[in-house]
Parts: structure tokens; C-alpha cells; sequence
């Protein structure tokens, strides 16, 4: 039976979901909000609020951003990406698999955002040389990391938090690899479905595998004016083709407020006339050095030289002080010397009336600026990516490489085998242990800038893991949690522990679908644990499940972290997840229900 209290939790977390749902501020603000509504209700004490704090699976997730920043730093990432990538174009179904299997090696020990970081331009730059459509590559690279960080203990905050509240909760937690009986196999059959229907499913140009194939994928676009001098004047553009542009394609053109698309027929210019135009990114000096088109925006920068003008890619991210506000009310060019020639939001293509469009966490800002950005913005936290579109930055010297990869395989190793040693001293070599060790380090060694080390932490991501713990002890304490497992239990019960092993699952991906994942774990989780109490089993299987499910974020971009960069970077649609993720979400639900059972018994 529900008492009073069990409904105001499960009213109060309702209200988080919708607001975290609709983004309404921060996914950390928001659960600390939760938290202290409960707290002065009196559903939870102060110690409950703040026990999350002291857990140690979240501080283990804060000193691994660090040693992820540290290994970033050093540059051996790059140095891998640059030396596995295909040379020579091929099919499809043997191409992602070059990619995706080592990226989710890497995700196995490494945060998932700071790789995707890096590999997304690097990434993008290949496919442009091999004439490919970065679209068939930016979303399985998302999906690549998210299915090698479930092979490991470390390979996703989820697991680690799962982990802490199973040792909270008086069990033993996981060890290093004991998910990967289930992640190595959702790794494999993910990556061959990928493989096999990416090149339906995902959009973009499909790939056909022909050696004498020349078609050019046009993943940049240009917005140009006809200038009132301009030779063009008059020329007609037939089927989005203009040969006086040369290896530029006319998607549409803006006249008097309204927007032609030039993709069939013929249509004439006219002056002032603004042009969405498709191209390699090499089209950019070509537009800079031609007298008769003016590149939109380029008058605001006409003090700098045009041989110095490169066009970047900027990510928005939390930390950004521009967000919520408009292009007008934040000078982007004030601020960085920048301007912005487009954003993309959502698999659009913003370039009209950006002086009135609010900035949102995401937004891939496209902008013209000298290389003096990256130097000044390249590693600041206020985006999650910028990069040169052309061209990627190999950081790092050889030492710093090598020692980085020692330091980390020192952490693996330890963390490992740790369990088999004990100290007489009681202190447990576990990953908490490992990790502050490679941390400091990492910092040492000078490979981790000291100055930075606060930089590298995503503090939002932690608060959020932190509230999490006690709004999972409100459910525990009010009895909601009691109920709703029962209600669970009715549902399942025709099919004993596995129907409810399957309703746990379900409910997990659905909340991790459009709330944080972790958060998503931590609202389960006492469910689970009250389900198998009830059920008179052996509650780890479930607690297999809520890490399994928290993390297959695959059908939405919300969900997790990386999906939302190769959005902003891609250019994809809500859309293009539904198509190529619900599937995947389906397979790792059925590869989970038959091995969970198969490896830990009720």
C-alpha cells in the first residue's frame, strides 16, 4: 500500500523527469531542487541528502575525467585514430567496423565525451578525403563508445554508480569486467548490425563501393550575396548547377525573404541575392578570393587578412555564458573574433535572422576566424569540441604519449587485480585507489595541466550523480519504492524473475531515453532491489540490468552526452536516431533477457 509520503516522492520525481525532460535548467540544479524538497518535507534527513557526496563511486567518476583530460592532453588518441583509419574507400559493412571496434576498446577505460572529442573531426576529415558522407560514420562513432563503455567497470559513470549503490546497500559490487559478459557481446552484434544496415538506415549518400568512383559529398555549406558588381548577374542557375561557381552546388537562394529551392529548374540571379551553397571545405578560399560572391558575414572580419580566415566548428556547451541568449544580446564577434556564418540545431541549418535566435547547449556554431581561436578557445570548457574543419591538431610530445599509456594500463591492471590482494593496513585496491594514482600522475608528469585540473571535471555531471543517491534513498525510506516493485512484480509475474527482470529493463531504457542516465539508474534501482527482496532472489541480475539499460541510450539524442556532439557535428535529425537506435535498443533488451539469467542466477 502507497502511504502519503510515497506518493509526494513519486509526484516530486515526476516533475524532475518533465523537467528534465524539457530542459528546463540543468540536469544538476534540477535533482539538487528534487533533494532539498524532499529534505524540507521531511522524507529524508540531511545525511541522506548529502550521502551521495561521500560515495565513493562518485568521486571515482570525478578523478576519471581527470585522467580522461590527462590522456587526451597527452595525444595519443589522435596519434591512434590517425594510424587505424582506413587509407582506400571500400564498403560500408567492412569500413565501420575499422572504426568502431578499437573506439569502443578505447571507451572501455576512457570517459565516452572526451573521445568522441576527439575522434568526430578526425573522423570528419577522412570521410571528406575518401569522398564519403560523414553522416554513415558520426552516429555510429556515438554508438561505439556507449557499447565499449559497458564492457567495463569504468567505462561509463552509470556503472560506477550502480556500482556504489550496491556497495551502499550492503552487497558486493563489480568487479573491473564483470559487465563485459554482457557489453563484449552487445559490442559485437551491435557493430555488425551497424554495419550491415547503417548504409540504409543512417542518413546521408549512400556508399557504393566502386575504385573509379568520383562523387563529391558536400558536407559543408556557405551562405554567399551577389554583390551589385557581380558578373553573375543574370546567370542562370540550372538544376543547382552554376558552372561559374565552381564545385559549388546552389541549394536555394534567398530573395526578398523568401527561399527558392534550386534543386530543379532554372532561375536567374539577381543582385543581392543570397545563396546556400554545398561544397568540399576547400571551397572556402575559392569563395574568399572571388571578387564577384561575398561570403555572408565577412565584413565584420575585413580587418584580418583572408589568406588567415578558416572556417571552425564550435560546439556549445553548459558552460557557454551565451546560453539563452540571442545572437544580438551576446556579441559573439566582441567576445572571440568570430563571426558566426550558421548554426546547426536539430539536423537544421540556421543562417536567416540569427540576431534574434536564443544560443541552446549543442549548437554547432559555424564560424570564420583566424587560427588565434583555437589558441585562445581550443581547450576552454565553454565548448565541447572546436575544431578547424580541414585539418585536426596532433597534441603532445612522443614521451608524453608513452608515459600516458603506461600510467593507464598501470591503472587497468591494478584496479584489475587489485581485488586479489589485501593490504594489512585495510586498504582496498580497488579502482577508487588506482585511479587517484594515474590522477596525480598524470598531473606530475606535467601531462595533465595543473592549472586545468577543476577544468576537466564536469561538475554538473557529478551534483547530478551526488542528488541522484538521495532521491534513491526518498524512495526507499517513503515505501514508494516497496510499491511500485510490487506493482512491477504483478506485471511480470506469469513469467516468474525473468518478466520482471525484463519490466526493470524497460523501464530503465525509457527513463534513460529522456532523462540522464544516471539519474535514470538511480531512480530504478530501489525498485529493483524492493522487486528481488519481494521475489525472494538474488537481486544482482537486476542490478546487471539497470547498468545495461541505463547505458543503451541509442533511439534519442538526449540521452546520453555523445549522441548530442555527433548531433551538433552530423547535422542529424531526432529522426535518424528513432530509425537506426530503436532497433539497437531492441537487440541489447534480447541480448540482456537471455545471458543475464545465463551468468547470474536468481
Amino acid at each position: 500500500m502507497l502511504t502519503f509520503e510515497g506518493y509526494i516522492v513519486i509526484g516530486v520525481i515526476v516533475l524532475m523527469i518533465i523537467a528534465l525532460y524539457m530542459e528546463v535548467m540543468r540536469s544538476g540544479l534540477i535533482l539538487f531542487s528534487a533533494t532539498t524538497l524532499l529534505l524540507a518535507i521531511g522524507v529524508i534527513n540531511d545525511k541522506d541528502a548529502l550521502a551521495g557526496f561521500a560515495n565513493e563511486g562518485m568521486i571515482t567518476v570525478g578523478i576519471l575525467f581527470i585522467v580522461s583530460e590527462g590522456v587526451r592532453q597527452s595525444g595519443i588518441l589522435n596519434r591512434l585514430a590517425q594510424s587505424y583509419l582506413p587509407r582506400k574507400r571500400g564498403k560500408m559493412v567492412f569500413l565501420l567496423p575499422r572504426i568502431m571496434l578499437p573506439v569502443s576498446f578505447i571507451s572501455a577505460f576512457l570517459n565516452n565525451t572526451p573521445v568522441v572529442i576527439i575522434f568526430a573531426p578526425i573522423i570528419k576529415n577522412w570521410t571528406e578525403k575518401l569522398n564519403l558522407s560523414s553522416q554513415k560514420f558520426l552516429i555510429p562513432l556515438s554508438y561505439a563508445t556507449i557499447m565499449g563503455g559497458m564492457c567495463t567497470l569504468i567505462g561509463t559513470s552509470t556503472n560506477l554508480v550502480v556500482h556504489g549503490l550496491i556497495i551502499d546497500n550492503g552487497y558486493e559490487g563489480f568487479n573491473m569486467f564483470e559487465l563485459g559478459k554482457i557489453g563484449i557481446v552487445v559490442t559485437a552484434v551491435g557493430t555488425l548490425y551497424i554495419s550491415i544496415a547503417g548504409n540504409l538506415l543512417l542518413p546521408g549518400k549512400k556508399i557504393i563501393f566502386n575504385s573509379k568512383s568520383r562523387t563529391e559529398y558536400k558536407d559543408y555549406s556557405y551562405d554567399i550575396i551577389i554583390p551589385e558588381s557581380s558578373n553573375l548577374i543574370g546567370l542562370e542557375v540550372k538544376n543547382g548547377r552554376l558552372k561559374e561557381l565552381n564545385n559549388l552546388f546552389v541549394r536555394s537562394i534567398e530573395r526578398g525573404g523568401n527561399i527558392i529551392e534550386t534543386q530543379k529548374g532554372a532561375f536567374n540571379l539577381l543582385a543581392n541575392d543570397q545563396l546556400h551553397v554545398e561544397g568540399k571545405s576547400d571551397r572556402l578560399n575559392y569563395i574568399l578570393a572571388n571578387e564577384h560572391i561575398k561570403l555572408n558575414g565577412i565584413e565584420l572580419v575585413k580587418n584580418f587578412p583572408k589568406s588567415e580566415l578558416k572556417q571552425y566548428e564550435a560546439v556549445i556547451s553548459p558552460r557557454f555564458p551565451g546560453v539563452g541568449k540571442t545572437l544580438s544580446e551576446y556579441n559573439i564577434f566582441e567576445h572571440y573574433q568570430a563571426v558566426v556564418l550558421a548554426i546547426h540545431r536539430n539536423g537544421e541549418r540556421l543562417t536567416s535572422n540569427l540576431g534574434n535566435l536564443e544560443l541552446k547547449e549543442g549548437d554547432n556554431l559555424i564560424l570564420l576566424t583566424t587560427e588565434k581561436f583555437i589558441q585562445s578557445w581550443g581547450d576552454s570548457k565553454i565548448f565541447y569540441l572546436t575544431s578547424y574543419i580541414r585539418d585536426y591538431k596532433t597534441t603532445g610530445t612522443f614521451w608524453k604519449k608513452w608515459i600516458a599509456f603506461v600510467i593507464l594500463l598501470i591503472m587497468i591492471t591494478g584496479a584489475t587485480l587489485g581485488q586479489f590482494f589485501s593490504s594489512p593496513k585495510g586498504i582496498s585496491f580497488d579502482m577508487f585507489y588506482f585511479s587517484a594514482i594515474a590522477a596525480v600522475l598524470l598531473v606530475w608528469f606535467k601531462i595533465m595541466p595543473h592549472q586545468k585540473y577543476t577544468k576537466a571535471i564536469s561538475w554538473d555531471v557529478l551534483i547530478t550523480i551526488a542528488f541522484s543517491f538521495a532521491l534513491s534513498k526518498a524512495l526507499q525510506n517513503s515505501g514508494a519504492a516497496d510499491a511500485i516493485a510490487h506493482a512491477t512484480i504483478n506485471i511480470g509475474k506469469g513469467l516468474g524473475p525473468v518478466g520482471v527482470l525484463a519490466a526493470v529493463f524497460i523501464i530503465t531504457t525509457i527513463f534513460t531515453e529522456i532523462i540522464t542516465n544516471n539519474a535514470a539508474a538511480a531512480i530504478v534501482f530501489p525498485i529493483a532491489l524492493s522487486a528481488a527482496t519481494q521475489l525472494g532472489v538474488d537481486p544482482k541480475p537486476f542490478f546487471v540490468a539497470i547498468a545495461i539499460a541505463a547505458s543503451a541510450s541509442f533511439a534519442t539524442p538526449i540521452g546520453y552526452q555523445t549522441n548530442l556532439l555527433v548531433q551538433a557535428i552530423g547535422n542529424y535529425k531526432f529522426k535518424d536516431y528513432l530509425k537506426i537506435g530503436l532497433p539497437l535498443n531492441i537487440i541489447v533488451f534480447l541480448i540482456s533477457l537471455l545471458l543475464i539469467p545465463l551468468f547470474w542466477s536468481f
